[in-house]
């Protein structure tokens, strides 16, 4: 079973544009928060990249199990996405 995935992105981020893309060609199931929108999702977003406003900042799993990737190149995104089942 896949781990849910969620991308946190904003609206004039070409990382954001480029990880979607990524995903949507691979034909990856994922929930996507514009950060550019929500408040909450912003200061996560903030506060588990140690300050920095990074996107894309993904999120593998739900609850207490969580795996985040960071601003990821398509490769290191490949391997997770093999890893979590996705």
């Amino acid at each position: 079973m896949a781990l849910p995935l969620t991308l946190f992105g904003a609206t004039d981020c070409d990382d954001t544009e480029r990880t979607r893309d990524h995903l949507d060609a691979l034909g990856v199931a994922y929930r996507e928060i514009n950060i550019d929108e929500d408040e909450a999702a912003e200061r996560f977003v903030i506060f588990i990249n140690s300050g920095f406003r990074s996107t894309p900042t993904l999120v593998f799993g739900e609850g207490k199990l969580k795996i985040i990737l960071t601003e990821p190149e398509d490769e290191d995104l490949d391997k997770w996405l093999t890893f979590s089942g996705s």
